[in-house]
């Protein structure tokens, strides 16, 4: 059994990816803070409710990401011929997939609320000796639960374009987006106080669906990337601009007649076939066959395995190109 070669990161990129991991970690302990004091003041609000869960929910993809990055670090065996770069994309799901779930149920029981007409209220609390309404407190929780977040994804964005990481662009697109759930639940919080019994549940409803949203987007993109779509960029659906720099390279090299391929994402990495038609056989074939595969490599880092099919055509009867295994 043929196994991959390890992979290792151009030192750029290890660099960058090992600060995205003690960023990660920064952001644990960070949501572990505003989960705590969001949990102290939560009271009977529903829409308070619903940004805490969301902030619970937010743990799930750094944790995703850091268990994600200590398998990368294995090399592939017997067992696993391909290596563990993939446990990215299973991450990247059960993450959306927990998201999405949590999101539905949450809007379940917003909604019921808002049907019945439950009228929450906010009490007072003695803060240094002095009677404080709850709304307070809890509004300088969710202030404290938005505003780094909203930094630390505007931090994470352009280091998950940079490391190709689809976990790491959608932690970053829950912490920049976490000011809209405050801002939804300082609104329900002061509907409570001013009398508004409806803005409460109606905000926990905005918040439920904006996770819903997340997460049916997120399980979208993580399921279409396990079932071998076309590489694409995070958060976007066009493909990457490697793919034509890959078909552009192979048909350029001289003993190249025709040339197609067909590549997918293996984690961080692109994997695939190009087939190609060579203009002669000879002796030199399989050397220049190396070489060509060992550029690929070297065109970007994260090209690996990226397989030179020798083909008399490009196309069966059929029309289609040969299933994959066959010569």
């Amino acid at each position: 059994m043929r196994v991959y070669a390890d992979h290792e990161m151009p030192p750029e990129i290890e660099r960058l990816y090992r600060r995205a991991v003690r960023l990660e970690w920064w952001t644990l302990a960070y949501l572990v803070s505003a989960v705590a004091l969001m949990g102290l003041v939560l009271g009977q609000s529903q829409a308070m409710k619903a940004a805490w869960v969301e902030d619970l929910l937010s743990l799930l993809p750094p944790i995703a990401f850091l268990v994600a990055s200590r398998f990368r670090e294995r090399g592939a065996s017997q067992r696993f011929p391909y290596g563990f770069h993939r446990v990215v994309s299973a991450a990247y799901l059960i993450a959306s997939f927990a998201l999405l779930v949590m999101g539905a149920l949450l809007f379940a029981d917003s909604a019921s609320r808002l049907v019945t007409r439950e009228r929450p209220s906010i009490g007072l609390v003695e803060v240094f000796g002095q009677q404080v309404w709850l709304g307070w407190p809890m509004i300088a929780a969710l202030v404290w639960s938005a505003v780094p977040a909203v930094v630390l994804g505007r931090v994470k964005l352009p280091m998950a374009a940079e490391l190709h990481d689809k976990v790491l662009h959608a932690d970053a697109q829950m912490n920049r987006a976490d000011w809209m759930t405050a801002v939804a639940a300082i609104i329900g919080v002061l509907g409570i106080g001013a009398g508004l019994w409806w803005a409460d549940a109606v905000a926990a409803v905005v918040i439920s669906l904006d996770i819903t949203r997340d997460g049916f987007r997120n399980v979208e993109a993580a399921f279409a990337d396990l079932i071998d779509r076309i590489p694409t960029s995070p958060g976007e659906q066009e493909p990457l601009q490697v793919i034509e720099e890959v078909e552009q390279h192979v048909r350029s090299l001289a003993w190249v007649r025709e040339a197609e391929l067909r590549l997918r994402e293996h984690g961080h990495l692109i994997t695939g076939e190009v087939y190609v038609v060579p203009e002669e056989a000879g002796t030199l074939l399989p050397r220049l066959v190396q070489e060509a595969m060992a550029d690929l490599q070297r065109l970007d880092w994260r090209l690996r395995e990226v397989v030179l099919v020798l083909l008399p055509e490009l196309h069966d009867e059929h029309g289609s190109l040969p299933r994959r295994g066959s010569r």
